[in-house]
């Protein structure tokens, strides 16, 4: 035999696909072609390029270009500013003005009706108003804190309902079969609950504010943080396990002391991540009026003021910035 033809026999490799998997590849394109052109890939696309060439100076104009510039010129100027009257202040004391604080008059021309000659008159009127250069960011930042706080809440409520859920999902700690399934059950149930749908109902029953935010998140992230907690135990390794039970141990010894440590670093990173995305979701959940930030800038947005939007958008940029600076920072010190 050929030695260079047994050095290639030797060396061949068999392609990592066959006709099979070539026949799903194309089936699964086809089907994602499909939904593509429902959710309107194809025009979205078009529309892309039409905005691409518009800013390279390639078309006149296009519906994208025209649509981010309408809306970079609402959002900015930022609002940072508040002004409010002073006759709607209740106990407002002019001697004890907020810090930077001032007092503006505005004369206007308002036309009114004359009861004696039935005429339409002019009048000059005049209003006070209290000027707080800072005044909004003040507000914005309170109501960040808040946002904080519902997240906060609602992470600490979903570890402490989310741990019992782990021990009865994992096979090898559950007590039975009725119990993992139930718990089972229960982990996909509250997954499958958007926050937003959740916040919707939750507002119905406990009013507006920050209570139904907090539950809302709450329960959606008691699902996730059980279903990864559960496996992270299944998957421990199982000799540190045998070596406790050889010696008499019972199945919570062994749980807080060959499991525990093993996957410590993995619940505190799932944790610090369900954290980030709280305080993400917060902000959505208040758009159905569960309190934080949310609340507000539908408030804002509904009475088009744009500015304060502007700004409220730029303080949660902020937030989740150094919050996610944070948690990358304590995740590598627990690494």
């Amino acid at each position: 035999m050929n030695p260079s033809t047994t050095s290639n026999a030797a060396w061949r490799i068999d392609p990592p696909y066959g006709p099979r998997a070539v026949a799903i590849a194309i089936v699964a394109l086809l089907v994602f072609l499909a939904a593509g052109h429902r959710v309107e890939m194809d025009r979205m696309l078009s529309l892309s390029a039409d905005g691409v060439l518009a800013t390279a100076g390639l078309r006149e104009q296009s519906q994208v270009g025209s649509g981010l510039g309408k809306l970079a010129h609402s959002l900015f100027p930022i609002q940072v500013s508040e002004r409010t009257e002073v006759a709607r202040i209740e106990n407002f004391d002019r001697n004890d003005l907020p810090w930077l604080a001032r007092i503006e008059t505005q004369e206007t021309r308002e036309q009114r009706l004359n009861p004696d000659t039935l005429r339409m008159d002019t009048e000059v009127v005049r209003k006070e108003y209290l000027v707080e250069p800072l005044g909004y960011v003040g507000h914005v930042a309170l109501k960040m804190v808040e946002t904080l706080e519902i997240a906060l809440w609602a992470t600490l409520l979903a570890v402490m309902g989310s741990l019992p859920l782990a021990y009865f999902s994992a096979r090898n700690y559950t007590p039975g079969r009725a119990a993992y399934v139930a718990a089972r059950g229960l982990v996909s149930l509250f997954r499958s609950l958007p926050e937003l749908v959740t916040a919707l109902f939750l507002v119905l029953a406990y009013g507006f504010g920050p209570i139904a935010g907090v539950l809302a998140l709450a329960i959606h992230t008691m699902g996730f943080l059980g279903k990864f907690y559960a496996e992270d135990i299944e998957t421990a390794d199982p000799k540190p396990q045998e070596a406790l039970r050889a010696i008499g141990a019972g199945k919570l010894r062994v749980l807080a002391y060959a499991v525990g440590p093993q996957v410590m670093p993995q619940f505190i990173a799932y944790t610090l991540y369900v954290l980030d995305r709280n305080m993400r979701m917060a902000t959505v959940v208040g758009l159905v009026g569960a309190g934080g930030i949310g609340q507000e800038l539908k408030g804002r947005y509904d009475m088009y003021q744009y500015g304060h939007v502007g700004t409220i958008l730029m303080a949660i940029f902020i937030a989740v910035f150094v919050l996610d600076q944070l948690a990358a920072r304590l995740r590598r010190r627990i690494g």
